[in-house]
């Protein structure tokens, strides 16, 4: 979803004054497999604040993907609710940026075109396509890589490309699927802190899927730990962290980091089994 409208509600009508982001209120969803109905989500219930970062985290294969899916109107809830900015929206909620872990850069495009074209979907005027996007992909370190085209990209850039895709809609919430996933470490460090930096400053709102818990400690203000399928909420952690929450270095040497590691790590050794 790299197509974002301002955040108004279904009808048109304004979004409720001082209303979260998002509200999830016992959201269950289950697949027809040859017959055999097999429940992925089930009661599941979480929120997400204006201008904050949640990391969820879960075992794998628990429906970590199913649930942004369900959240941001691709696919429908079998019960529940799910409220943007205060009210049930049908479909696609507006406002909303979704990244998935795969670039998914169009090849025949340049990174500078790559960008464009949610704004060029929305009938921005193109000189205003063009400086917009140029700032983003500058604030994303890849000044003078506008005109490359993907395949003469490394896989960092390529990955700040789609982010800044994503970004340059200046959607409020960001749902973000694995999006440094396939990095290398060097790389993916500086991808969060440019990430963390870019959504703090504008005060954002991130819902963050990662399997990588340090990840999710060093960038996010909470961290929603799932079990299972049918997965649920098994815990919450209010991550509180003596650092700059745009430096992903500092923050995993803060004094409490590998705590929080630890303990997520033991409820999703339990969540396992």
């Amino acid at each position: 979803m790299s197509a974002v409208v301002p955040p108004t509600v279904a009808g048109g009508a304004a979004a409720p004054a001082g209303a979260p982001p998002l509200i999830v209120e016992h959201v269950a969803k289950s697949y027809d497999a040859d017959g055999r109905i097999v429940p992925v989500i089930g009661d599941l219930s979480l929120n997400l604040n204006e201008g904050e970062i949640v990391a969820i985290v879960g075992p794998s294969g628990c429906g970590k993907t199913t649930l942004l899916n369900t959240l941001c109107g691709l696919i429908s809830a079998d019960a529940g609710r799910i409220c943007w900015h205060g009210r049930e929206i049908s479909g696609q909620p507006a406002g909303v940026g979704y990244m998935l872990q795969k670039d998914l850069l169009l090849p025949w495009r340049t990174a500078l075109g790559n960008v464009m074209l949610g704004l060029e979907i929305r009938g921005v005027p193109l000189s205003d396509a063009e400086e917009r996007s140029h700032v983003v992909l500058d604030k994303l370190g890849l000044h003078g890589f506008a005109e490359h085209y993907p395949t003469t990209l490394s896989g960092g850039m390529r990955q700040r490309v789609a982010l800044a895709r994503t970004l340059v809609n200046e959607p409020d919430v960001l749902l973000l699927d694995e999006p440094f996933a396939a990095l290398d470490f060097q790389t993916k460090l500086l991808i969060e802190s440019d990430t963390a930096r870019l959504v703090r400053e504008s005060r954002r709102s991130v819902l963050l899927i990662t399997h990588d818990i340090e990840e999710a400690v060093s960038i996010a203000d909470r961290v929603i730990v799932l079990s299972k399928r049918p997965t649920r909420v098994k815990a919450v952690y209010d991550i509180a962290l003596a650092s700059d929450r745009t430096d992903m270095i500092a923050a995993r040497e803060s004094p409490g980091f590998v705590d929080y590691v630890r303990r997520i790590w033991a409820d999703l050794d339990v969540a396992r089994n």
